[in-house]
């Protein structure tokens, strides 16, 4: 039975009811339930499923949409803009930034994980690093004009991504994560395909990451990730 919704200013009860629903929503968001990029159900679908009101329905949303994780499309609906809080103003904040700026915040935080997932990292871990190593070749490793930006772009992010997870620092790796958008824009930018020596060259100093990560050489580790990105920073 849905709750009885009245009047122009919110009861006390009637607001927690909203942070109430606005909690059920995001747990949908982040657990994937609701996939990023996918429209929501209706609202009336809502009010159905979870058992209060349209008003509260509305402004649980709406919360979302002012956290960044939910955008409304005229005509369309709602649907799942990100899985993290963190995501929207970071993204706000740093687009502006310059490309220096943008290669030193990512050698900084980079290097730090690279130093500790060293220190810190398992076996799975570096199973899984090989594998997105493999990856990262795979896109990178030809100057073939059918490998999208977005593809190789994607495929450094997902190894770089690994190396924070490595680290086993939860707010380390939510806040990698929350930018790696807009890091996955300057790769974009960066990149038209590049010629087969650069490939090779760069691919060779991932190799020097990830096997100075599995031999646990923090000074090793955190040195390959500056001479990835000592091309860059001039």
């Amino acid at each position: 039975m849905n709750l009885q919704e009245s009047g122009t200013r919110p009861s006390p009860r009637r607001v927690g009811l909203i942070d109430q629903a606005a909690g059920w929503f995001r747990d949908e968001v982040v657990s994937g339930r609701w996939p990023v990029g996918e429209r929501i159900p209706t609202e009336p679908e809502l009010v159905r499923r979870f058992g209060v009101g349209r008003n509260t329905v509305r402004e649980a949303l709406q919360s979302l949409v002012h956290a960044g994780l939910l955008r409304r499309e005229q005509g369309r609906g709602t649907f799942v803009l990100s899985t993290s809080e963190l995501a929207g103003p970071l993204e706000r904040r740093l687009s502006g930034g310059s490309r220096r700026d943008y290669l030193e915040l990512r050698l900084a935080l980079d290097s730090t994980a690279a130093s500790l997932a060293a220190g810190r990292r398992t076996s799975s871990d570096v199973t899984v690093l090989r594998r997105l190593l493999c990856d990262r070749e795979s896109a990178w490793g030809s100057a073939h004009p059918q490998v999208h930006p977005e593809v190789r772009a994607e495929a450094d992010l997902a190894l770089h991504t690994a190396v924070v997870a490595a680290t086993h620092n939860e707010l380390y790796l939510r806040l990698y994560t929350s930018m790696v958008d807009v890091f996955a824009m300057h790769l974009r930018e960066e990149n038209d395909g590049g010629g087969d020596a650069d490939a090779r060259l760069a691919h060779q100093r991932h190799v020097e990451l990830v096997d100075a990560i599995e031999g646990q050489d923090a000074d090793a580790a955190a040195a390959a990730v500056a001479a990835i990105f000592a091309t860059f920073i001039t």
